[in-house]
C-alpha cells in the first residue's frame, strides 16, 4: 500500500488501536482516521498497513513533541539527543541529525521504559524522557497488592508468557488481576505480577 504525501506507512501489530497509534505518534485521532478513509478502526488486523500523518493535524497540538524518526534533523533532534544522553543513552554527537546511533539510543531507551521499540519518537517517548507534551496525562498505574508488582503489557504478552517470564503461574496472575480479561490485554495496560 502506498501512502500519500504527508503520511507514512505503519503495519498494525497485536494490541494496536487507532487511539494508541495516534497517541504514540503524536497525531490526533481525527487526523489518523481522516488519513485512512477505507479503514474501519474497529476491525484492525495484524499485518494490515495504514497511513499515519506526519503532522499532528486538527485537535490538541503537542508542539513541544514533534514526531521524529531516522532522517529527521533540526533543533528538536538536538533536544532529543541531549535528553537521551542525560538519561544514560549515547546518541552519538549532539548534531541535530537523527542517524543510526541516535536511532539505536532511542530503541534502547524505549526498551528500558517498556515502550514499543520502533525507533520513532512520538508523544509517549517524549513523555518518558520528561517532556510535557501538553497532552492529557495517562492515569497513574494501578496499585498492586503486597507480594505483586506493577507491569505494563507489551506487544505479544499473554498471561501464559508472563507466567513463564516471571516464574509464576497463570492462575496466580489471574488471582492478582480479577478484573482483567486475559483474552483482551492491551499494550500499555497495567497489571499486577505475583
Amino acid at each position: 500500500m502506498a501512502c500519500p504525501s504527508g503520511t507514512f506507512a505503519y503495519t498494525i501489530r497485536a494490541g494496536d488501536t487507532f487511539y494508541l497509534i495516534a497517541r504514540a505518534h503524536g497525531v490526533s485521532l481525527d487526523a489518523l482516521i481522516a488519513a485512512n478513509p477505507g479503514v474501519n478502526p474497529d476491525r484492525l488486523q495484524i499485518g494490515q498497513v495504514i497511513c499515519i500523518p506526519t503532522s499532528p493535524g486538527p485537535g490538541p497540538q503537542p508542539g513541544a513533541c514533534p514526531t521524529l524518526r531516522l532522517g529527521s534533523q533540526g533543533a528538536s533532534v538536538r533536544q532529543l539527543q541531549t535528553l537521551l544522553r542525560n538519561n544514560g543513552f549515547d546518541p552519538g554527537p549532539i548534531d541535530g541529525i537523527f542517524g543510526n546511533r541516535t536511532h539505536a539510543a532511542v530503541i534502547a531507551f524505549q526498551r528500558s521504559r517498556g515502550l514499543v521499540q520502533d525507533g520513532i519518537v512520538g508523544v509517549l517517548t517524549w513523555t518518558a524522557l520528561g517532556v510535557n507534551c501538553g497532552t492529557t496525562p495517562t492515569p497513574p498505574p494501578q496499585t498492586c497488592p503486597p507480594g505483586t508488582r506493577s507491569y505494563e503489557v507489551r506487544a505479544g504478552d499473554t498471561f501464559y508468557t508472563l507466567a513463564i517470564r516471571f516464574n509464576t503461574t497463570v492462575a496466580a496472575i489471574q488471582r492478582a488481576n480479577p478484573n482483567v480479561n486475559p483474552n483482551d490485554l492491551r499494550i500499555g495496560q497495567r497489571i499486577c505480577i505475583p
